[in-house]
């Protein structure tokens, strides 16, 4: 008789949800049905670790909140990562607007795919938070193509590693 371990059995969950995660952002909503969304998945230990790194080398300029979130990263067993490519989706804002009406929707697509990716982690009871710093950090290491790029760290332990973050004072 094989039993698995529960660090065999967390590990491939986490996979699975992140692909279930990756499939959620793909079919959610898309304004005029243009499909500007790009999705990617880290495993690879090595992969995670790197993007720590360049986070806590972009912590020197651009805030100790960076530093805080690699700490997050590292913590991970695996990063989604879901960006967006800024496309033209055809339509015609007013004069009196003082927006690009197109961005505005690629970024509406971009947040849809971002809440339907964090409702199928919580739907399976998996830990995750939202990050603007490590999806740059993605961007910065090439890791997926894409205009705009946000990143969700997964963790499955007894206490949610995302919550009691340390606060940043500036």
């Amino acid at each position: 008789m094989v039993v698995e371990s529960r660090e065999k059995i967390v590990e491939e969950s986490l996979i699975n949800v992140a692909r279930l995660m990756a499939l959620s952002a793909i079919t959610a909503p898309k304004a005029r049905g243009v499909d500007n969304v790009v999705v990617g998945i880290i495993q690879d230990r090595t992969d995670i670790e790197r993007l720590a790194e360049v986070m806590e080398k972009m912590a020197e300029e651009l805030g100790e909140y960076f530093r805080r979130d690699a700490d997050n990263i590292r913590r991970s067993n695996v990063v989604v990562l879901i960006g967006c490519k800024v496309k033209d989706i055809g339509v015609k804002a007013p004069r009196s607007h003082q927006y690009d009406i197109n961005l505005v929707l690629n970024l509406i697509n971009l947040g849809i795919a971002i809440g339907s990716a964090v409702k199928t982690a919580s739907l399976h009871n998996v830990d995750n938070r939202v990050m603007y710093t490590a999806g740059l950090a993605a961007q910065t290491l090439k890791l997926i193509d894409a205009d705009v790029v946000l990143a969700i760290p997964l963790s499955a332990t007894s206490k949610n590693i995302y919550f009691d973050r340390p606060p940043i004072t500036r």
